[in-house]
C-alpha cells in the first residue's frame, strides 16, 4: 500500500504556533507532510511570499523531523497546481490536502474544483469558531468529495490576530528574534 502524504499548503503571514502544533500531529499520522507557503488570492498579505517562506522553513528546520518538508517548488495560488506540483516532484499520488474549517465552504468556488476533488482527498482541521455545518457535509458528499474531519487540537490563534495584537508568544520561539529583528508585521499606522 502507498504512504500517505499531507500537503500543507499556507498563507503563513506570519506562521504561528497554530502551525506548528499542525506541522506535529500530521507527522504523527502521515508518512510525509510537505508544506509551502502560497499566495491566497482572496487574501492581502503583510508580507511579501519570499519573507513568509523563509519564516516557514525555518519553524519546519527547528522542528527537525525527517517526515516534515519545506518545498516552496510545490507553491501556487491555485490548489490544483500546488497538487500537481507536488504528484510531479515526488510521485506520491496517495495525497490528503490539509484544510481548516475556515476555507471549507469556499473549495467549492476554487479554480479547478472538479479537478481538485479528483486528485486529492481533503484532511480538515476544525478551526475554533468554524464548525463544518450539516450544509456544508452535505456539499461535500452531494460533489463526492473525499475528506476526512480531523481530531486535531490546534490553539486558538491565527496570523490576522497575531498581527492585530503582537503577542510574541503566539510565535514559535525560533521566528520571534528573525520577526523582531526585521521589523516584520509592524504596524503602518502614524502614532501620534
Amino acid at each position: 500500500m502507498e504512504k500517505k502524504v499531507a500537503l500543507f499548503g499556507t498563507s503563513a503571514d506570519p506562521p504561528t504556533i497554530g502551525h506548528k502544533k499542525i506541522l506535529e500531529e500530521l507527522s504523527k499520522i502521515y508518512a510525509f507532510t510537505i508544506s509551502y507557503v502560497s499566495n491566497n488570492p482572496n487574501k492581502k498579505h503583510k508580507e511579501n511570499i519570499a519573507i513568509r517562506g523563509h519564516l516557514l522553513k525555518t519553524l519546519v528546520d527547528d522542528l527537525d523531523n525527517s517526515k516534515i518538508l519545506f518545498n516552496q517548488k510545490v507553491s501556487s495560488q491555485w490548489a490544483i497546481e500546488s497538487i500537481r506540483n507536488c504528484k510531479r516532484i515526488y510521485e506520491f499520488n496517495n495525497l490528503d490536502f490539509v484544510i481548516g474549517s475556515d476555507l471549507i465552504k469556499d473549495i467549492f468556488c476554487w479554480k479547478d474544483f472538479d479537478k481538485i476533488i479528483k486528485e486529492v482527498s481533503f484532511f480538515v482541521i476544525i478551526r475554533e469558531g468554524y464548525p463544518v455545518e450539516s450544509s456544508t457535509l452535505k456539499m461535500l458528499e452531494d460533489y463526492k468529495v473525499k475528506f476526512k474531519i480531523s481530531t486535531i487540537k490546534v490553539p486558538n490563534i491565527s496570523s490576522s490576530k497575531f498581527r492585530l495584537n503582537f503577542n510574541y508568544s503566539n510565535l514559535p520561539t525560533s521566528l520571534i528574534d528573525i520577526v523582531k529583528k526585521n521589523n516584520l508585521y509592524v504596524s503602518t499606522k502614524l502614532v501620534e
